[in-house]
């Protein structure tokens, strides 16, 4: 199979499960709504953003279960109660923002959907719709579906989720690794930033590289 084929069946099997993700979270909803399905919301927005995560970016450290449904969840709690507690939808949604940003990192759940549900709760219980505490039931619902969607389809279309690196081949004959796990933790302190790929994913890229390249400078045998 040709590389562009691949990259083409790998976007579509994104596609097609954020999008089969996306209708079991409006129909579980509703079911779980019964008589309040007229008045609250069977999907809310930011659910697209994390399943494009969840379904096209798996591996992605803001894209494992943890950060979807704590980040989510979190930070939706936060919109609603700073929303229902200040009443200004001028300010309500940057206090949301920035405290729902703050608490993910320190859950360590850092999801950007998250800034996204601070920010719809806010302005939804600050706003004319008055959103109460209610309001966190379907977008519960969402998440928590949308979670168990990524979980079963993931794995079972060959991508482990929650995401674990991939074990790098063993043969110290053939290659022999010039750095440490720590040595990559020490260089991305000294760059100060958060990159998106876990470090074990860098330390069996690298592993993997040094034994391409050992392998082409032994020849073959």
């Amino acid at each position: 199979m040709s590389q562009d084929m691949r990259g083409h069946l790998v976007w579509l099997r994104g596609a097609l499960g954020a999008g089969l993700a996306i209708l079991l979270s409006a129909f579980v909803t509703w079911l779980l709504l019964g008589s309040q399905s007229a008045d609250l919301p069977w999907l809310v927005a930011p659910l697209g953003a994390s399943a494009v995560l969840v379904f096209a970016v798996p591996a992605s450290p803001l894209a494992q279960p943890w950060s979807v449904v704590g980040g989510n969840l979190i930070s939706a709690a936060i919109g609603i109660g700073i929303g229902m507690s200040t009443g200004s939808a001028m300010f309500a949604p940057g206090l949301a923002v920035g405290a729902a940003i703050a608490v993910m990192t320190f859950m360590r759940c850092l999801h950007p959907p998250g800034g996204a549900s601070a920010l719809l709760c806010a302005l939804g219980a600050a706003g004319a719709e008055a959103w109460t505490w209610t309001y966190l039931l379907p977008i519960a619902a969402n998440v928590l579906t949308l979670a168990l969607v990524g979980m079963i389809y993931n794995n079972l279309t060959g991508h482990s989720w929650p995401h674990r690196a991939p074990l790098p081949v063993s043969n110290p004959a053939l290659v022999r690794p010039h750095h440490t796990r720590s040595d990559i933790e020490d260089v991305l302190a000294e760059w100060d930033e958060v990159l998106d790929v876990d470090v074990d994913d860098l330390d069996a890229l690298l592993r993997e590289v040094n034994r391409h390249v050992a392998r082409r400078e032994i020849g073959p045998r």
